[in-house]
């Protein structure tokens, strides 16, 4: 049996753990929301993120046997990395982080165009399907507006006669706690539909990197040894990508 001591001794103590907990809790809610809150007011100001890059710049001096690379996207594709033990290769980066297919779309002829490139990496597509549980009468509307926008950059790509690696959404991990009052399976299954759609897009100047089957475990989730966090890729998962887009190119067409 506890002595008196012990429990006037353990309550003040849990009361003060409870408390803390409480206090760090609450500052970590608010830094979210605060950090939530200068994305929305960004985004007002921004819409399409132009500012993320040089605007109307001069076009890029073509260089002889060299090919002219952009990935192109969101932020999964703002954090890829150029791969290494390419030759005849030159990489641009015009990956926006938290935009949704139709900021992608809608700032090609800004970002893309003045590079004159001859290929362009795009991925795309998971801001807006992470909207799904927020808006879920909207669920078809929504990778319907996906599968268009990813349609506007396809046909923009070829008037400009640049070649397209169309890579498929990457899949998203394990969720944490936070994060579950807004989440739904709904994503994943999405995210599924939207990847069927975008391998019967292939053709002569269009080709599909599977990059969802090269990230994907068992239980068709972004397999940790690959995961940042539920959406994003640590270094080892972009090496990975990486390692199989450098064969990818070095078996394309173009060369």
């Amino acid at each position: 049996m506890k002595s008196p001591f012990r429990l006037k001794t353990a309550v003040p103590i849990l009361l003060a753990i409870l408390l803390l907990g409480s206090v760090a809790l609450n500052g970590y809610l608010f830094l979210k929301a605060k950090q939530y809150y200068l994305e929305l007011n960004g985004t007002r100001l921004d819409p399409l993120g132009l500012s993320a890059y040089p605007v109307g710049e001069a076009v890029v001096e073509e260089e002889a046997g060299v090919i002219t690379a952009v990935f192109f996207g969101d932020s999964r594709a703002a954090q890829w990395p150029n791969p290494d033990g390419l030759e005849g290769y030159r990489f641009f980066n015009r990956g926006v982080g938290s935009q949704t297919s139709v900021q992608v779309a809608a700032r090609f002829q800004a970002h893309v165009v003045p590079l004159t490139p001859d290929l362009i990496i795009v991925q795309m597509c998971i801001n807006d399907l992470k909207t799904i549980p927020l808006f879920p009468q909207n669920e078809q509307a929504i990778i319907h507006n996906c599968l268009a926008n990813i349609d506007q950059v396809l046909a923009e790509a070829e008037q400009i006669g640049a070649e397209v690696i169309l890579t498929t959404v990457f899949p998203v991990g394990d969720v944490p706690l936070e994060r579950r009052i807004v989440w739904s399976p709904a994503i994943a299954e999405a995210v599924k539909t939207v990847n069927e759609h975008i391998r019967t897009k292939a053709s002569s100047t269009v080709f599909i990197f599977d990059s969802y089957a090269l990230l994907a475990d068992a239980q068709n989730q972004l397999a940790p040894e690959f995961a940042y966090d539920e959406l994003h890729l640590n270094d080892a998962g972009y090496v990975h990508l990486n390692t199989e887009l450098v064969q990818f190119l070095n078996h394309s067409p173009q060369n």
